[in-house]
């Protein structure tokens, strides 16, 4: 037997049996410090062994080559197996961390576009400049749509509906009388969508936090929430919101005291209305058919259910029922070109998804993911499975997919059909190219000027960007 190198068994094999520490209750990082460190540096930059963020693997680049190189090491190489020491949920998160620092690492060694006002910034295909829509007087601006005259509509998580003139100014004054939003956590006011026959029938659609608060124990401390997700629509007239009218509401047994993954975007397709609720940190209640939460629904836009939806009259699953197993997806959109459905999903540490939807499926949270829990414990050890559907692509280290949108103008003919997907952690937007259900290419067009919230194109072909941290809504428009 070829020596091993004796740095890489210490850990093992130089303590008493009682003084090995239980590396099965460890985080990722410390169990990379204990076990790995030692051999590839601190920084995994390489030391006595190789760098593990060069992008350089002798033993395959994937993530289960990778998997299998730290189950079963490799005696010849001096890389110790963790099979018994490790479990393969910790063995994967370790794969997670390695993803992450590399992914990293690459991005350390790109010069991104750094855009602002007026400056010309060139991208693969296109060149565009930033124009200001509205640069001051939004707080938390959540998503934008369009009015047939010229008119944008403005969501702020605290509640408000807000109008942007056709002249470009932002009305100091909120649309009056819009539901009642309870915010709570990352719920609020959320997504806003025009129906397409707006101008025939005049009905704008909100997707918002629905619930109420308990009252509080001690005085001067809030009630315990209790929220989940709704749609409704409405009209406006004037500056009240009028003819409001609910489109689905989850039974009251199922609001949750949880501040996170509310989820939602809506879209509308030939007198259908697709929308999202998301997992609210329920995990596996997204499994659970009966169960509302981690659901894609699509209902006809009077709220009514079509009976050639998947789930249609069973028992216990909730009126509109498409997909499930889903996270938290905030972007969703059509492509033009087929009618095909794609939502960007939030993972949790690692594993954002861009997945393509079809009713019925399942698209596996959190049996399994590309990610890890945010405190670097394991979530799953598998990342695929029959029965449930592999994303498109996804991302890690995360980026925090927000905002989807087909490019459907003529401002930009190279970008024709492209993909924009938001990103509220990296604060970027990124274009990416879909050829037969792949991602062909992908590059970011705009980086580090605010967290993208929602990505449109708008009517006159423009690209619309809400941000937040800095609260404003720009529009990418050809390089003059």
């Amino acid at each position: 037997m070829k020596r091993l190198l004796p740095f890489l068994i210490a850990p093992v094999i130089s303590q008493a049996a009682d003084e090995v520490p239980d590396y099965k209750t460890m985080k990722v990082t410390e169990v990379y410090a204990n076990l790995c460190a030692g051999c590839h540096g601190k920084d995994m930059t390489g030391g006595q062994g190789p760098s593990l963020i060069d992008g350089e693997w002798k033993h395959g680049d994937t993530d289960n080559a990778i998997f299998q190189t730290i189950l079963k090491g490799n005696l010849d190489f001096g890389m110790t197996p963790w099979e018994g020491i490790l479990t393969d949920k910790q063995i994967r998160s370790l794969v997670i961390l390695i993803r992450e620092k590399e992914k990293e690492a690459i991005a350390n060694g790109i010069n991104f576009p750094e855009p602002e006002v007026g400056k010309v910034v060139e991208t693969e295909l296109e060149k565009y400049q930033i124009e200001m829509v509205v640069n001051e007087g939004l707080e938390i601006p959540w998503a934008i749509s369009f009015l047939p005259d010229g008119r944008k509509l403005i969501t702020e998580k605290e509640g408000r509906l807000r109008i942007v003139g056709s002249d470009g100014k932002l009305d100091p004054k909120a649309i009056e009388g819009t539901p009642e939003v309870l915010v709570h956590g990352q719920g609020g006011l959320m997504d806003v969508a025009v129906h397409p026959d707006y101008e025939e029938n005049g009905w704008i659609y909100l997707a918002y936090a629905d619930g109420w608060r308990d009252k509080p124990e001690k005085k001067g401390k809030e009630g315990k929430a209790n929220a989940i997700t709704a749609i409704a629509r409405g009209r406006i007239k004037g500056h009240q919101w009028v003819d409001h009218e609910e489109i689905w509401k989850a039974d009251k047994k199922f609001y949750t005291s949880a501040g996170v993954h509310f989820g939602t975007r809506i879209v509308f397709d030939n007198g259908y209305v697709y929308f999202i609720v998301g997992e609210r940190g329920g995990n596996m209640e997204a499994q659970d058919l009966k169960n509302p939460k981690g659901k894609i629904y699509r209902l006809f836009d009077d709220g009514s259910e079509p009976k050639d939806n998947p789930f249609y009259g069973k028992p216990g699953v909730a009126k509109g029922t498409w997909t499930y197993g889903h996270r938290n997806p905030q972007g969703m959109d059509i492509d033009p070109r087929d009618g095909s459905l794609y939502i960007t999903e939030h993972g949790p540490r690692g594993g954002d998804e861009l997945n393509w939807i079809r009713p019925g499926l399942n698209y596996g949270w959190p049996v399994i993911t590309y990610g890890m829990n945010y405190n670097g414990t394991p979530l799953s050890d598998i990342t695929e499975k029959e029965g449930m559907e592999q994303p498109v692509t996804h991302w890690t280290p995360s980026i925090a997919t927000c905002g989807l949108a087909f490019y459907k103008g003529d401002q930009f003919p190279a970008w024709q059909n492209d993909l924009f997907v938001g990103a509220l952690k990296q604060q970027e937007l990124r274009r990416l190219r879909l050829k037969d259900r792949e991602v062909t290419s992908q590059e970011v067009i705009l980086k580090n000027i605010g967290r993208v919230r929602d990505v449109k194109t708008g009517p006159d072909g423009f690209l619309y960007v809400v941000l937040n941290d800095p609260d404003k809504v720009i529009r990418l428009a050809p390089a003059k």
